[in-house]
């Protein structure tokens, strides 16, 4: 068989399904433990822990700004790597156990803490999640890119793997509302946090061994790194500085960032928003996470068809129009008191939203990854060197910024619209103000970014064409 240089000189980087199928179980890090069993941190520590809305945002914020440090050095580091593995996957390797110990960590903090203690814990491990999972993440998406050449090819891997991590997502969902937290608690019940965060754990490093597994042989004859003298810390600021010199690649950092933390401020409130505003019940809540997800899984199917028709950038502008329409409408009308329904009458409204953001959700989920890609090759075009690393280092502190940010605004807003630390406990009402400041926090406040993201997008420049001219001129040059 070819080696990995001979492949991407003829440009036949086109990895066999088992490959893709092997590869998308990563997926777990990122979707399955990160996007859908985080938010859960969130409702635990306030309203079950009773720990203040403002210090558990600035915990998961601090987690942030580390990450902001270590993402880059995690990207430039795979970058340069030389191993018989390849340049990403020794990183992914080592990050698995780990990983899984601070997952557990992070959903099991002693009893009776008090709260600078519990502060402490919650800071401490989330610090931990958010590195390892940076480190199994980066060099893993930036293997999606490397893996697979042409402007089409590389948006099947990414739906290989946003399919497996919506899979992951109905599965982590069906074990937090039908095992955990079951029965009339729901998600107040206290000592299902810790099972459920062995379980995910579990499952995490079930998925990532086999993953690295079975991508060994295949990454390992990708082609090598190129030899660098200098040291990682002498050589990373001239290469950020390079990356963010390139519009494209600053084009699809700063829209990413806002959009993503538009939807993290809306899942940080979410559970919030349905127990105590829309009053639903665990199995409604069940149900919705279900068509949120299917509906993603939907829009993954459909941006294959859609990308016949429309660049990338338009499918982004698509997504995103659809998901400001369900943060405005329905939020608008509950909190002008038009429209106020709760419990299973409630349902209907928040299925349509659901199944209109998740497919909006789907196709940003292909696009962005995909166009991010095609920035790297433009990279390349421009300035002589692959940045893959640190371009998706970006990406994925983007997406987890939606996650710290979120927190971050979505905790102090529960301490300005004095959210009760009681809340879990029965008996207690909250005042008509608290609800409304709650359902515009969770729907026409992340709306505002939802638009800025797409202002910004506008400029993104490279299409089909462009695309296709670059790869054949990287073609010659190799």
């Amino acid at each position: 068989m070819p080696d990995g240089e001979a492949l991407a000189a003829r440009g036949e980087l086109k990895p066999p399904l088992r490959v893709k199928f092997f590869y998308s179980l990563g997926e777990m890090a990122q979707s399955g433990a990160f996007n859908t069993a985080i938010p859960f941190v969130f409702f635990y520590y306030t309203a079950v822990l009773g720990l203040s809305g403002g210090l558990v945002g600035a915990a998961l914020a601090i987690s942030l700004c580390f990450d902001a440090l270590v993402d880059p050095l995690i990207g430039s580091w795979s970058d340069n790597l030389s191993s018989r593995l390849g340049r990403r996957l020794p990183l992914m390797i080592a990050a698995t156990p780990p990983m899984c110990v601070a997952l557990v960590l992070l959903f099991s903090p002693p009893a009776h803490l008090a709260q600078p203690m519990l502060f402490g814990w919650l800071t401490a491990t989330s610090i931990a999640v958010r590195s390892l999972i940076s480190l199994f993440n980066v060099p893993f998406v930036t293997l999606g890119a490397e893996m697979a050449e042409g402007y089409a090819e590389r948006s099947r891997v990414v739906a290989w793997r946003t399919v497996a991590g919506i899979c992951f997502g109905v599965l982590i969902t069906a074990l937090a509302y039908m095992v955990f937290f079951a029965g009339p608690l729901g998600l107040l019940r206290a000592g299902g946090y810790p099972d459920f965060g062995r379980s995910v754990g579990l499952l995490l490093f079930g998925a990532a061994a086999i993953c690295c597994a079975g991508v060994a042989r295949y990454a390992g004859r990708l082609p090598p790194a190129p030899s660098v003298a200098a040291p990682i810390w002498r050589r990373l600021p001239a290469e950020l500085a390079e990356i963010f010199s390139n519009a494209s690649f600053r084009i699809l950092f700063f829209s990413g960032v806002i959009t993503w933390v538009a939807v993290g401020i809306n899942g940080t409130l979410d559970n919030h928003v349905k127990l105590f505003v829309w009053k639903l019940q665990p199995w409604m809540m069940q149900s919705l996470g279900y068509i949120y997800l299917a509906s993603m899984l939907t829009g993954v199917a459909l941006a294959p068809l859609l990308a016949r028709r429309l660049e990338k950038k338009s499918m982004v502008f698509v997504g995103l129009a659809m998901n400001l329409l369900v943060l405005t409408v329905l939020p608008l009308l509950r909190a002008s008191g038009l429209y106020a329904p709760t419990g299973l009458a409630a349902m209907a409204p928040l299925g349509v939203g659901g199944i209109l953001g998740g497919i909006g959700v789907g196709f940003l989920a292909i696009a962005f990854p995909s166009m991010m890609a095609d920035a790297a090759d433009e990279h390349e075009f421009l300035f002589g060197a692959r940045r893959e690393g640190l371009y998706f280092s970006g990406l994925g502190f983007a997406m987890k910024a939606a996650s710290g940010v979120g927190a971050l605004v979505g905790g102090f807003a529960l301490d300005l619209l004095r959210f009760p630390h009681d809340a879990g406990q029965a008996g207690v009402s909250m005042s008509r103000a608290t609800l409304d400041g709650l359902i515009l926090a969770w729907g026409p406040a992340p709306a505002v970014l939802i638009a800025a993201g797409m202002v910004i997008t506008w400029g993104y420049a490279i299409d089909r064409r462009r695309h296709d001219a670059i790869t054949a001129e990287l073609k010659a040059r190799r």
